[in-house]
């Protein structure tokens, strides 16, 4: 079997032509092209390509993100061929149960595919439950991204003697791609760095005693990250004097924090935009907020990027990617919390 084709983030949808400009369609569409959240431009989900079902080739059977959409009441040819795909006796299944309306499948048509099929008895019911079901849906493809990153991202070996010796001096666990680099290195800090001609990725970690839960609050973490982004972060060599710092000015773009469950642990997780304090450079950055309680330490750790000439989705995922490997060498159950932020 042939292996997947089609840049990261990249989804074909297959739909009969008339359901298109049905709610159903658009609201699929909404979606997965939704904008993604605090990005310095526009940035969507996915990037989405619709095909025909009678257009339908092996090309477009062979990309890594497929979803076919129909509805059993729809006697179309462009729906009989979608149906076509499924064999006889799962789609009987599919249709006594009246519940289920989505249903995966991985490696079909190509090695690393994706497939996913959204169906109902009728336009109506299936455009609510994909109406109460959105995000789940997005997730699935997200996590699929993710996960096809990790098993090519951090498979190598290139950095482990520089991941153990942080192991060693910080009881930390992180995996550290081939092409990132240890920036610098205090006693509370460290910064990774990858540099390429057309992009700047950074992982940083920071840690301090933990003081109470009033760390996790966000004006508290915005404040730590500026202290930590003025005495150790720079981005541009030729200007000594700028760092950076968290863009807080922007009410269309607002620092957003949530509670997450991180390699269950409780986290806080931020997401938000930075720039120099000389105003000259900026992007998106993602943070976690975490207790090491067997030391008694708290952790932020974040990944950022620097580049304006192009999207910053993928970049972003591959960082989030790195951070999601992050634990502690002595790492306890999960701290149950109420919500700080």
């Amino acid at each position: 079997m042939q292996a997947a084709i089609g840049l990261p983030g990249k989804i074909n949808i297959v739909m009969p032509v008339a359901m298109k400009s049905h709610p159903t369609g658009k609201i699929i569409d909404s979606i997965f092209t939704a904008e993604l959240e605090v990005f310095p431009r526009d940035e969507q989900l996915f990037n989405v390509r619709y095909v025909n079902p009678d257009q339908l080739n092996n090309s477009h059977k062979s990309i890594r993100n497929l979803i076919f959409v129909f509805t059993y009441d729809d006697r179309s040819a462009d729906a009989g061929k979608i149906k076509s795909l499924i064999k006889p006796e799962s789609l009987n299944s599919l249709m006594a149960d009246t519940a289920a309306f989505v249903y995966t499948q991985s490696d079909v048509f190509a090695r690393g595919q994706e497939i996913m099929y959204l169906f109902a008895a009728d336009k109506p019911t299936l455009l609510r439950k994909i109406k109460l079901n959105a995000k789940k849906l997005t997730d699935h493809f997200n996590e699929k991204e993710k996960q096809r990153l990790k098993n090519g991202l951090l498979k190598s070996k290139a950095n482990q003697a520089l991941a153990e010796s942080l192991t060693k001096k910080y009881g930390i666990n992180i995996k550290i791609p081939f092409g990132y680099q240890l920036a610098d290195q205090q006693q509370d800090f460290i910064w990774l760095r990858q540099i390429n001609p057309a992009d700047d990725k950074d992982v940083w970690i920071a840690r301090k005693k933990f003081s109470g839960m009033q760390a996790f609050e966000q004006k508290n973490l915005i404040s730590f990250r500026n202290s930590i982004c003025r005495q150790y972060l720079f981005e541009d060599p030729e200007k000594p004097d700028t760092y950076l710092v968290t863009e807080t000015s922007l009410s269309f773009k607002p620092v957003i924090t949530r509670t997450v469950n991180f390699n269950n642990l409780y986290a806080v997780e931020m997401r938000g935009l930075w720039k120099t304090n000389i105003p000259s450079m900026g992007g998106p950055f993602l943070g976690y907020a975490m207790v090491d309680e067997a030391t008694g330490y708290f952790y932020y750790i974040e990944g950022f990027t620097f580049s304006p000439a192009k999207s910053q989705r993928e970049i972003m995922r591959e960082l989030e990617v790195i951070l999601s490997s992050f634990n502690f060498s002595q790492q306890k159950s999960a701290v149950e919390k109420s919500n700080p932020v």
